[in-house]
């Protein structure tokens, strides 16, 4: 039996950047706060530069998958933002709507990491996922306890060396039971524990220090969770 019900997450904030370079961030820079949307077949609905867009997936039996950005200039170059996720759940309705709204918090700051420390600049994005055994309940626990940073909370200095990574030192700009956002000078890193929401706890490197590989940056940093996991 399926449990496809609709949903809407809604999100007010302020983000570092004006209304066109926001546009440009969730429109064409994905890669270098959330991930690559471009293979995505979604059609904009509405798109009115600079201030609304309305980007939408649809699919069999009712299916379908919207984004919804409005954008209000504020004073000092920064914009407001009104964003509504909405759509369609197939099945575990209530696990998968925690776990998104849940990610919206994280990607939107995340985001205004990027529009305050690195717009612009080209990115190589790494996609990394920990072993099926990071699914359980301490999975994230022992992820933060590997990377020193268990007692972390934003606005902390790290200066840590990983081993296969090498040395980080930076920022932790977000923390919580559910996610870790670490900025050094080059780069933000993204740690997600998505094992409350059942599945593995995955991760994600955001370059934006010019040299980036990201074949490199996916094995050093999978053999780190491979370990963590071990």
């Amino acid at each position: 039996m399926t449990d496809n019900r609709e949903f809407e997450i809604v999100f007010d904030t302020e983000l570092p950047g004006t209304p066109e370079r926001v546009w440009e961030a969730v429109t064409k820079d994905t890669p270098a706060w959330m991930f690559p949307t471009d293979q995505w077949p979604a059609v904009r609905t509405v798109d009115e530069y600079p201030g609304h867009l309305v980007t939408r997936m649809d699919g069999p039996d009712g299916w379908f998958n919207q984004l919804e950005h409005v954008l209000e200039p504020l004073e000092g170059g920064r914009a407001k933002l009104h964003y509504v996720h909405s759509g369609i759940f197939v099945d575990s309705w209530d696990e998968q709507y925690d776990g998104a709204s849940k990610h919206t918090a994280f990607y939107l700051h995340t985001l205004g990491q990027y529009l305050r420390h690195f717009d612009g600049r080209p990115v190589v994005f790494t996609d990394v996922q920990a072993p099926p055994s990071s699914r359980s309940p301490d999975g994230f626990v022992l992820l933060k306890k590997a990377l020193g940073m268990d007692d972390a909370s934003a606005g902390d200095a790290f200066d840590v060396e990983l081993d296969g990574v090498g040395r980080l030192s930076g920022e932790v700009d977000f923390s919580n039971e559910h996610f870790l956002g670490l900025r050094t000078a080059d780069a933000l890193y993204r740690f997600f524990g998505r094992n409350s929401f059942g599945a593995p706890v995955g991760m994600t490197v955001h370059d934006f220090g010019g040299t980036g590989d990201s074949a490199a940056a996916a094995t050093a940093w999978g053999g780190f969770l491979e370990t963590v996991y071990a």
